[in-house]
């Protein structure tokens, strides 16, 4: 199989590198062990001048690693070593006589991964030819190209792989977007790993057509037109688990522009503490999402991990007892046990349309991905008022704001007083390495950006990305949240009920209420973080108390 035919276009599911499930490779495993190969747990060590015999592209292809040459024989490394055409087809290539190894699935993506670590710039480099001869002639003519010339040149297997393995790095590299930028003389490649955008090296500009149409053609979109933005999904399987790619494409100057959000559920983290929120937080979140009715509102910017917030809540929530409904612009992931509806506009179903089909559904707890309108916002209190806990998010800056938003959308405040419970804003910012952070001193850079009691929290020290191989040389792995939560009480509800200012309401929280800086520094001085980290992500947030 190769990775061309891997990938399928349209909507199903079908494998984009090496997968199988548990039952097939214990097939393989069984007889590998009846014919004498041997079988790998763990990536094996391998030889320079071996991986050298083998270009990435075949290695991708017939899945193999060769990993050293022994008595005049090529070992080779394979997902499935039962593949003899595979292992001829490498016999052919590197002129040697070849010994089968096999490797356990996820042995195997790791080895792959610390062989041809840069497969696509290699192919990117094999596929460059004479480009800058012709520079200026594709350059400037990207648009001149017809339709059928870019289906016929992004359909080119090599062109395919490349693609492929472009998408590949970012699932391995925990990529959450690949972004595709085109500009006058060259074309980007980047992956947001931690939020933080790092660029690949780049293919060839003449490829800019076939390596965009390409894209085009694998979410399903018109590949002839280039002038309107476009929306598209991917579905495809890694390493034996589902990922979606949502694909958007919009026109600039110099070609289209695409962004593929990354969807992999194997890597979200479906429990709160998993998200870096405290035990204090968590205990409080917990009586917030036992009640039998109410509205529970998540607020922050776009991509400060509402929804992963929420999507973790539901799990925690889940009850076979319970009736569980999402409504949802698009559903990110399948939550299992829980009925998700996408919302779509273009056949009527929006947010307020679809809340009050939900309601018909005799639900227990329903989750309403954003309340943009005063149509929303009146259905999900009242929904809220006769029995149901909603969950849903709001886009504000902290959460005490939420309450203001609501009433400038309509909702009246002694409803808003009544049926809210909870608030929480949060923002996101990335998680130090535990393997490599360092514990300096306190630096007068740090100093000069902190509040005394801050500086004294500290007593001196501070900690450091360093960078390593576990964290790709960053010093980051991963991200973790810093939350402020506002848990209703009497004064506040007497507060909001009297259209109290937001200063105003901010004073009549309970003492133990921490804004998200605050949240933040205590991580940062646990070494879960940096002071700059927290920074960065709550610049927006005052120092003081509120």
């Amino acid at each position: 199989m190769t990775p061309s035919s891997q990938l399928q276009i349209g909507g199903k599911a079908t494998d984009l590198t090496p997968a199988s499930t548990e039952a097939e490779s214990a097939k393989v495993r069984e007889r590998c062990r009846i014919l004498g190969i041997d079988w790998l747990e763990k990536p094996p060590e391998t030889d320079p001048e071996a991986i050298a015999l083998l270009t990435a592209e075949v290695a991708v292809r017939v899945r193999a690693v060769p990993m050293r040459i022994e008595r005049g024989r090529l070992l080779v490394a394979m997902f499935n070593p039962l593949d003899v055409g595979a292992a001829d087809e490498i016999a052919t290539i590197a002129r040697l006589p070849v010994s089968r190894t096999g490797v356990e699935p996820d042995a195997f993506g790791e080895l792959m991964r610390r062989a041809y670590g840069t497969t696509a710039a290699r192919i990117a480099e094999s596929l460059a030819g004479n480009a800058e001869a012709s520079a200026d002639e594709t350059v400037h003519n990207v648009d001149a190209i017809e339709a059928a010339d870019v289906h016929r040149m992004a359909e080119q297997p090599t062109l395919i792989n490349l693609v492929n393995l472009f998408i590949l790095e970012a699932i391995q590299g925990r990529a959450s977007d690949i972004h595709i930028e085109p500009f006058e003389n060259d074309l980007k490649i980047k992956y947001r790993v931690d939020g933080v955008l790092i660029e690949q090296p780049p293919p060839p500009k003449h490829l800019q057509a076939a390596l965009i149409g390409r894209v085009k053609i694998m979410a399903m979109m018109n590949i002839a037109e280039r002038y309107v933005p476009q929306d598209g999904h991917i579905t495809l399987r890694f390493e034996g688990r589902k990922v979606d790619l949502r694909v958007s494409t919009v026109p600039t100057i110099y070609g289209e522009s695409v962004v593929m959000r990354i969807l992999d559920k194997s890597s979200l983290p479906l429990d709160l503490q998993s998200l870096g929120m405290s035990q204090s937080h968590r205990d409080t979140m917990d009586r917030l999402i036992e009640k039998p009715h109410g509205l529970l509102l998540v607020t922050g910017p776009t991509g400060s991990g509402k929804t992963t917030t929420l999507y973790a809540a539901l799990s925690k929530l889940y009850d076979p007892r319970k009736k569980i409904i999402t409504i949802e612009d698009p559903v990110e992931y399948e939550l299992s046990g829980v009925n998700q509806i996408p919302v779509n506009p273009k056949r009527g179903l929006t947010f307020s349309i679809g809340l009050r089909a939900i309601l018909r559904q005799d639900p227990d707890v329903v989750l309403v991905g954003e309340i943009r309108d005063n149509e929303t916002v009146d259905i999900a209190i009242r929904s809220a008022l006769t029995g149901h806990l909603i969950l849903s998010t709001l886009h504000t800056n902290d959460a005490i704001s939420s309450i203001g938003r609501l009433v400038d959308m309509g909702a009246e405040p002694f409803l808003v007083a009544s049926v809210l419970e909870g608030l929480l804003a949060q923002r996101l910012g990335r998680r130090l390495c535990s393997h490599c952070r360092s514990e300096v001193p306190l630096s007068d850079e740090t100093r000069v950006r902190l509040a005394p009691a801050e500086i004294a929290a500290f007593q001196g020290r501070e900690w450091k990305a360093v960078g390593c191989d576990e964290c790709n040389k960053s010093g980051f792995r991963s991200r973790l949240g810093f939350f402020e939560l506002v848990r209703m009480n009497s004064s506040l509800r007497q507060g909001i009920t009297k259209n109290l200012s937001l200063s105003d309401l901010k004073d009549l929280v309970d003492e133990e209420f921490l804004n998200m800086r605050q949240d933040g520094m205590l991580k940062a001085q646990s070494g879960a973080t940096t002071v700059s980290e927290v920074l960065r992500a709550t610049q927006d947030v005052d120092d003081a108390r509120h």
